[in-house]
């Protein structure tokens, strides 16, 4: 599939071939384990391993400004993307958004199921390697037409992404074309829950920019 990205400042057309999402990839053991608790709450069964790669169809990464997601159940998540093509590296910034009522039954498919939103900038990887873990990430849902923050962090709250991009062999993988892998996130302030509309930021603090993107979610009818 194609999707339009601009990389510092330059158009860039890429065909994804693969796309991965990594699961369970806080640092702390304790925010692992807080991160399975709230979602044990909604009936989501702790995972086998830690960290765990998960392996989605490439057309869900997407642009677009709206996504469609059957019955009212699923939420986004901000996540760092990592992206690799013809031999280059870059960080982006995109939205693991998840089927929570299926996550119970099966994680893997809850992440088929729904589009992953993502920003349409990126920053090539040797303007952010020196610095990587001071750069944060927030979310804000929309709840009761007012923005409420959701989800905030460092990427040093998670693995070193060097590690991941190892263990998900995405190098392998990016050598028949472009692969992504979304590279986890953060827990849910007041708990994990849907919003009509969500809003995520990456922010670069040595070189003071910024990477912003807002999707909208409908919602189809549940028909059974």
């Amino acid at each position: 599939m194609s999707i339009e990205f601009h990389a510092g400042g330059v158009p860039m057309t890429l065909e994804l071939s693969h796309l991965i999402v990594a699961g369970w990839t806080g640092r702390d053991a304790g925010a692992i384990a807080h991160h399975i608790e709230e979602l044990a709450a909604i009936g989501v069964p702790a995972p086998s391993a830690t960290p765990l790669y998960y392996r989605v169809a490439a057309p869900l990464l997407t642009t677009a400004p709206r996504i469609e997601a059957v019955g009212g159940a699923s939420s986004g998540e901000v996540e760092p993307l990592v992206i690799e093509v013809g031999g280059a590296r870059y960080l982006g910034l995109a939205s693991d958004h998840t089927d929570r009522a299926l996550e119970a039954h099966s994680v893997a498919l809850s992440k088929q199921v729904c589009a992953k939103p993502c920003a349409p900038e990126l920053w090539p990887w040797e303007e952010v390697a020196d610095h990587l873990e001071e750069i944060a990430l927030t979310s804000w849902i929309e709840e009761a037409g007012e923005w409420v923050r959701y989800q905030s962090g460092t990427i040093a709250a998670m693995l070193p992404l060097e590690a991941l991009i190892a263990g998900s062999k995405i190098g392998d993988l990016a050598r028949g074309g472009a692969a992504a892998m979304l590279c986890g996130t953060f827990g849910a302030q007041g708990g994990v829950r849907p919003s009509a509309k969500f809003r995520m930021e990456m922010h670069d603090p040595k070189r003071d920019r910024k990477i912003r993107h807002e999707y909208q979610i409908l919602t189809l009818p549940e028909v059974a």
